[in-house]
C-alpha cells in the first residue's frame, strides 16, 4: 500500500507526524478521505473525529476547527485550534467539560462567551463520544 506524510498540528504542539495509508477528515463540506496521490486540496476542518490509518493500525483524534491542505507533493497537513488523541481522552474530564460548558451557556449574556462555550461544548461532546466508542472497541 502506498503511504504519504501526514502532519497534524494544533496551536500548542505537533500532534502527529507519520506516514499513513489514508486519513478521513471532518470538513465543512462533509467528511473527506485522502489516499496516496490525492489531488491538491484546501478545505476548512470542522470539529469532529479525524481517523488515520497506517499500514499496521488505525487511530483517531478529536479535532476542533481548522484547515486541511493536500499539497501537490501528496503531503497532508491538518492545522487545528485543538486536538487530542483518542488514547489521551479522559471520559470523566470530557463529561465535566460538557457540564461546565452547559452551565456557562445558561448563565452568560455575553455573545463572545456564549460562542466560546458552544465551541467547548461541541469539542467535549465529541471527546465523550470517541472515548465511549474507543473503550467499547477495546473490550
Amino acid at each position: 500500500m502506498k503511504t504519504f506524510p501526514l502532519h497534524i498540528v494544533s496551536q500548542e504542539k505537533v500532534l502527529i507526524t507519520e506516514d499513513v495509508v489514508s486519513v478521513s477528515v471532518p470538513t465543512s463540506e462533509g467528511e473527506i478521505t485522502v489516499l496516496a496521490e490525492h489531488i491538491p486540496l484546501f478545505s476548512q476542518v470542522k470539529t469532529g473525529q479525524l481517523i488515520y490509518r497506517t499500514p499496521d493500525a488505525e487511530a483517531s483524534l478529536v479535532v476542533s476547527d481548522g484547515f486541511v491542505n493536500v499539497a501537490p507533493s501528496g503531503e497532508v497537513t491538518v492545522m487545528v485550534d485543538n486536538g487530542i488523541l483518542d488514547r489521551d481522552i479522559s471520559l470523566e474530564k470530557a463529561q465535566d467539560a460538557v457540564k461546565a460548558a452547559k452551565e456557562t451557556m445558561e448563565k452568560t449574556q455575553d455573545q463572545r462567551e456564549l460562542m466560546m462555550a458552544e465551541a467547548s461544548l461541541r469539542q467535549a461532546m465529541m471527546e465523550v463520544k470517541v472515548a465511549q466508542k474507543t473503550r467499547k472497541s477495546k473490550i
